[in-house]
């Protein structure tokens, strides 16, 4: 048996399969960091730099594997530091385990140095199941709750844990009254609607001559399927942000990311059709679907809480994505008018005509959507992209082509800045032999992704490849904000507040070990990507770019266009650059719609 009640945690999550723990110590949480290592033959611990690169490694664990993601803080600070990276895990629906020290029993309520009333700290963002442990005998089914309904309810759960109960000697609960007898292990339920409800759903479907499919981050492992009923249907097929990677974007009928960062093509499909299937998607900007009224809805979700959210659907099936739309499509019928599945092929030519045209714009010094476009052809077939929140999901949204056997991923429903250096160290982690590549804005790189280099440098040398890549876009501009401050508010830029640093990222990586190249001209953009993806060491790849380039959503409203104009007539410094740039960026769009 197991020695400490620390040694029983530990062994219980092997049972579970855990095989990493991402964290950083503190004395609140040392008895278990005695286990894990006395353990590192069994579970590997995973020191991160900050408490929060932990969470937000934890939270990418299960995006990548399907597993349950576990981090570990201390207790007070160190626990109060993984909040953003666990809700990061809820608002996506990502399985993830904290445990977290705390002072000693006998010293809470005491206003002890460090106490932090915990449960109630984590209460929203583990809302499923948060629980103090007071006893040895509750060790064991307090982790097994815990793993079960992570996994279950695609929620955070956490556990905390007093320090002097970490030494105690570990117990297997008596059989008596109020003891927990308890085991491991889980079988996903995963299942398809009723046949009445399919058929239900079949029928709309096949009545419509419009189809639009929107598919969502539950809907990445139904390739196979979404194709195959957009084919049927004479569809085409939008993606949410998370879904990017469901269906290739080189297919004719995919019209790409849909909402703000989103394309003409989806805009215009949502527009016009008159039947939507929504599958495995949350979407939360109901500006970017039909009008209510003006399509019937499908929605596919596993989540009975997700249906009819954004959408007045007609008929909602609960189910597996892949197992609902495999019992779905034998009840479709073939759509003889192609006339619909034309148009939106041709938008979608149309428009990989205007990003390329908009890419290779000139720009000062170089143009933020080239950096993506001249990446997106030389990405290998296995590679692993990992996004930041700002402009550059913007290009990543738009310019990167997925290609089927590609994995991608960002923070979604929270779109918080600072995970795409943990989230790409999860995935080399999980994947050492695949190239991974994370592309980063500067403001992000300097919140948190400083400190992951750290992190690959003391790492990198264990990975079968070694090619990890951070791309760093360095226009010294806060700059999704400041074009939000310009559309939104009607405010010229705010340069105290949106002025970023001046940072040396590639000089930096350099004097941790790695490769850096810092690139500032266009010509230079190709050869820099070859040289990072064949690197044989993780490459900082530093472009220094525009800010004036306006990441500008598909559609534009005569509310926005006031704002922007209000903005620049109040002083903005940059109002003439960007007054050039979008002209550039609408005269692109217009012209190759008409070639």
């Amino acid at each position: 048996m197991a020695k400490t009640v620390s040694d029983q945690l530990i062994a219980r999550l092997v049972e579970w399969g855990v095989q990493r723990v991402y964290g950083y110590p503190g004395d609140g949480i040392n008895g278990v960091m005695g286990a894990l290592r006395r353990a590192q033959d069994q579970v590997a611990f995973v020191q991160t730099q900050h408490e929060e690169l932990a969470a937000f490694m934890a939270a990418a664990h299960p995006k990548f594997t399907g597993e349950v993601g576990v981090c570990i803080a201390t207790s007070g600070p160190g626990a109060i530091h993984l909040l953003n990276g666990l809700y990061d895990a809820k608002a996506d629906h990502q399985p993830v385990l904290a445990i977290v020290g705390q002072q000693a029993r006998s010293a809470l309520g005491g206003d002890f140095q460090q106490e932090v009333d915990l449960v109630s700290l984590f209460k929203d963002v583990a809302h499923e199941y948060v629980q103090m442990a007071t006893v040895p005998e509750q060790i064991l089914h307090l982790v097994d709750r815990a793993m079960r309904i992570a996994r279950d309810r695609r929620a955070v759960t956490c556990l905390i844990l007093p320090n002097d109960l970490q030494e105690l000697a570990a117990v297997e609960p008596p059989r008596e009254h109020a003891m927990m007898h308890t085991g491991i292990g889980y079988t996903s339920p995963e299942h398809a609607p009723r046949d009445l409800d399919l058929v239900a759903a079949a029928a709309v479907l096949n009545e419509g001559r419009k189809i639009a499919i929107l598919a969502g981050a539950g809907a990445l492992h139904a390739t196979d399927e979404l194709i195959a009923i957009a084919d049927r249907l004479g569809a085409g097929i939008a993606k949410a942000l998370l879904g990017k990677m469901a269906v290739p974007d080189d297919l004719p009928n995919v019209t790409g990311s849909i909402g703000l960062l989103g394309t003409a093509p989806s805009w215009k499909m949502m527009e016009d059709c008159d039947t939507l299937l929504m599958v495995g998607s949350s979407f939360p900007y109901s500006e970017f679907l039909p009008k209510p009224g003006q399509a019937r809805g499908v929605q596919v979700d596993i989540e009975p809480r997700q249906l009819g959210l954004r959408y007045p659907m007609e008929i909602n099936l609960v189910g597996d994505a892949k197992l609902t739309l495999q019992a779905l499509l034998p009840l479709l019928k073939t759509n003889p008018d192609r006339s619909w599945r034309d148009t939106i092929e041709s938008n979608v030519r149309d428009w990989w005509r205007v990003l390329e045209s908009r890419a290779m714009t000139d720009a000062k010094p170089i143009n933020p959507q080239r950096v993506f476009w001249e990446l997106s052809p030389r990405l290998p077939d296995d590679a692993i992209l990992t996004a930041d929140s700002g402009t550059v999901a913007s290009w990543y949204a738009r310019d990167i082509k997925a290609r089927r056997g590609m994995m991608g991923t960002l923070s979604g429903g929270l779109a918080t800045m600072g995970p795409a250096v943990p989230y790409a160290l999860t995935a080399k982690m999980a994947y050492p032999d695949r190239p991974v590549i994370a592309l980063v804005g500067d403001g992000a790189m300097q919140m948190l992704g400083i400190n992951g280099l750290i992190t690959i440098a003391r790492e990198w040398r264990k990975w079968k490849d070694p090619r990890l890549v951070v791309m760093v876009l360095n226009n010294g501009d806060l700059n999704m904000v400041t074009w939000e401050q310009r559309s939104t508010e009607g405010d010229p830029k705010f340069e105290g507040s949106q002025d970023v640093p001046s940072f040396p990222y590639a000089q930096y990586g350099r004097m941790l070990g790695l490769g850096g190249v810092r690139v500032e001209q266009p010509a230079d953009i190709a050869g820099a990507w070859d040289e990072a993806l064949a690197s044989d060491r993780p490459m900082v790849l530093e472009m220094v770019t525009d800010p004036t380039v306006p990441p500008a959503p598909p559609h534009i409203t005569a509310k926005q266009v006031r704002h922007y104009a209000a903005a620049l007539l109040q002083g903005d410094a940059q109002a003439l650059q960007v007054v050039r740039s979008s002209a550039r960026e609408w005269w692109d769009g217009l012209v190759r719609t008409k070639t």
